[in-house]
């Protein structure tokens, strides 16, 4: 089965310059946990979470409506292509440790694949287990 056959193509994602506050709120909105940090060409420069903005901005005593994005992201994002099959894509989630991975085509966004995409079809449950077994057992090791 090919990513693009579970990824969800209707993605929300915040620009560099936009500010934490804003990234919060869209996924409160939209009940996700993590954007893809975009450039206006829909290129990926980083991810930022739910968890970056309490650990890295709220928790530091940084004022959310004032700091940017780009300050709060994770860089070096793996990312997967639409083409590419899914259980290399529960493996890529594994290895880093990330339950939701951008799918990029020539370097642009053009959805979002998420651990739970893959544990809610049945041929892929093993996969969807493995990548979790990963990403817990490596979180229990820190």
């Amino acid at each position: 089965m090919k990513v693009s056959e579970l990824m969800s193509d209707s993605t929300v994602s915040v620009t560099p310059e936009e500010s934490a506050g804003l990234a919060a709120r869209l996924l409160s909105r939209h009940n996700i946990g993590s954007l893809p940090v975009c450039d206006e060409d829909g290129r990926v420069h980083g991810v930022v979470t739910d968890r970056d903005i309490v650990t890295r901005c709220v928790a530091a005593g940084d004022d959310p409506e004032h700091t940017p994005v780009e300050r709060l992201m994770t860089r070096g994002v793996i990312s997967v292509n639409p083409g590419e099959d899914v259980e290399r894509a529960a493996e890529l989630m594994g290895r880093g440790q990330v339950r939701r991975l951008p799918v990029t085509e020539n370097g642009k966004l053009v959805g979002m694949l998420s651990l739970g995409d893959i544990a809610r079809t049945a041929a892929l449950d093993m996969e969807a287990a493995r990548a979790l077994g990963e990403i817990s057992g490596n979180i229990l090791k820190k």
